[in-house]
């Protein structure tokens, strides 16, 4: 029945043919009524263009390429990277933090302290023939890092600011190859320093500090220089909405006339206020951004047309005032490209996870493999810091999206299970989540399915083989359920709503671990999840 209602949605996104009428028809939808969403076939797109959990969002063009980063908090490998050739058809590449540990020990499995935390918003730049990448930790400073080529291998590391309160920051090369970063000092009523870089970009040149804006929640920063200007991109907070500004200047370190404001703050809209200004080999400029309120979802992506007036770049379509607001949709910035989203199922028959895959927290690496059992991804059970699955580690996640149907079942072989082991498929948060699946006591393999509050018990299974599945819609609305033969599927649990609480949005996940002792595993064959596009 899901697959059905995933081919129905499909075919649905196909009849609207007249841009127009499309536009008419689906104007302002209901916020989270993504019965469309992406590359329309008909020349257009619909915003979102991703409906998942991209937040903190920048992008740059590299020749016909697009690449995006976001933000990726405690969950490991960190600040993702995506690829598209058109600006709407996205896929993950990669990452570029392999072990958030040595960001701080918080990040590891060993502490898991890093909640609503970790790796928060920074940028990509491509310079001198090198991708380079900055981001902030609230807790530990700035960090950058390197790579020729975007998929990787990115170079470990550097420590550029090591000091808390700090976040939003972005490089900037000048043409004469000096490099600058801006950043946001939150801590110190939201200014917003200039920095000199070193050569390298590995230092910054504190004795160069000079703070160029200050008002209510000024981050988001981002640098360019277009037609001689040094254009100072951020948002701030008016009317208790976050709105974006812009600032310009002749010379770097001002004086900066402005500030502009591009785009209105649209509540309704969920706010649609940071991200990155892109321009298409053809001339045209587009806004990558995310919207800002979260939802169950997440902080989602749109792309907003830019129309320059007067020199600065509105941000969506003007209103009477010159300010940007949201538009809903519009043609295909490049034509001629290929339907694509971002990878979702998993055969783990590859040497690692697939990009999708962010395991919660730096995972302990003896304790998961997809060596021992070959197309198998195996994971050891280990005892939790606390009795809660938040608190176990090596437990695996992917984004899930709020699109008309979706499902996701997991194949499990509970063989090797231990007394005291628990393991599952679960609908992740902090601190909110629902699991279901078996937990080994001396009675047996018992199904269960618990929240953050509750524990339901359910029958013994004799079997060593089950099949665990969700599904939801627009609504986030899940509903367990598992199968012993993959065919026949009965409800485990009650219906659970999917959340938003630390920063994110609700995310799938695999878990094993062990209350008891550190014993047990499982071996899971794979992970299909299909979602309506």
């Amino acid at each position: 029945m899901i697959r059905q209602m995933i081919i129905a949605g499909f075919v649905a996104s196909l009849l609207c043919f007249d841009k127009a009428s499309c536009q008419t028809k689906q104007a302002d939808p209901l916020w989270g009524n993504w019965t469309h969403w992406g590359d329309q076939l008909d020349g257009t797109y619909r915003n979102p263009v991703l409906p998942g959990d991209y937040s903190d969002v920048d992008c740059i063009r590299v020749g016909t390429d697009y690449y995006a980063v976001s933000s990726t908090f405690q969950y490991s490998p960190g600040f993702v990277i995506l690829h598209a050739k058109d600006l709407v058809n996205w896929h993950i590449l990669g990452h570029v933090v392999n072990d958030i540990s040595v960001i701080s020990p918080a990040m590891n499995y060993t502490k898991m302290d890093r909640y609503g935390r970790g790796i928060w918003a920074g940028a990509i730049r491509y310079h001198n023939n090198r991708f380079w990448v900055y981001f902030g930790d609230p807790d530990e400073g700035y960090f950058m890092s390197s790579a020729t080529r975007p998929e990787g291998p990115w170079a470990p590391l550097k420590h550029i600011l090591a000091e808390k309160g700090w976040d939003d920051c972005c490089p900037f090369w000048d043409d004469d190859g000096q490099g600058y970063l801006v950043g946001t000092k939150f801590a110190d009523n939201y200014k917003i320093h200039l920095f000199k870089m070193s050569a390298d970009g590995a230092l910054i040149d504190r004795e160069s500090d000079k703070v160029i804006y200050q008002s209510h929640g000024s981050e988001a920063n981002k640098l360019y220089k277009i037609n001689g200007y040094y254009y100072h991109l951020f948002s701030e907070v008016r009317n208790n909405v976050r709105v974006l500004m812009m600032e310009r200047a002749k010379n770097i370190w001002g004086p900066y006339e402005g500030p502009q404001q591009l785009s209105e703050g649209q509540p309704q809209f969920n706010e649609p206020n940071q991200g990155g200004l892109v321009q298409t080999p053809d001339g045209n400029w587009y806004f990558l951004t995310h919207h800002g309120s979260g939802d169950w979802s997440g902080r989602i992506l749109s792309l907003l047309p830019v129309n320059w007036t007067n020199g600065w770049p509105i941000i969506g379509q003007p209103n009477a005032a010159g300010i940007g607001e949201m538009v809903w949709q519009a043609p295909m910035p490049v034509t001629g490209t290929s339907r694509v989203v971002p990878q979702s199922s998993d055969e783990f028959s590859g040497s690692i996870p697939g990009p999708q895959w962010e395991w919660n927290y730096q995972p302990r690496a003896d304790k998961w493999s997809l060596t021992q059992r070959k197309g198998w991804l195996r994971l050891h059970a280990f005892k939790p810091l606390k009795n809660d699955l938040l608190y176990a580690g090596n437990t695996i996640t992917q984004r899930c999206y709020r699109t008309t149907a979706n499902e996701a079942i997991v194949k499990i072989d509970l063989s090797g299970m231990a007394t005291g082991q628990r393991a599952g498929l679960s609908h992740f948060g902090a601190p909110y989540y629902a699991a279901a699946g078996v937990v080994k006591t001396s009675r047996g393999k018992q199904l269960q399915f618990f929240t953050k509050d509750t524990i339901t018990d359910g029958p013994i299974i004799k079997g060593n083989t089950i099949w665990l599945r969700t599904v939801w819609g627009l609504d986030g609305k899940s509903n367990f359920t598992y199968s012993t033969d993959g065919k026949d599927f009965k409800p485990i649990g009650e219906t659970y709503q999917l959340r938003w609480a630390s920063y994110r949005g609700d995310r799938l996940a695999i878990y094993s671990f062990n209350d008891l002792q550190d014993a047990g595993f499982i071996d899971v064959d794979y992970m299909h999840y299909q979602y309506t596009h």
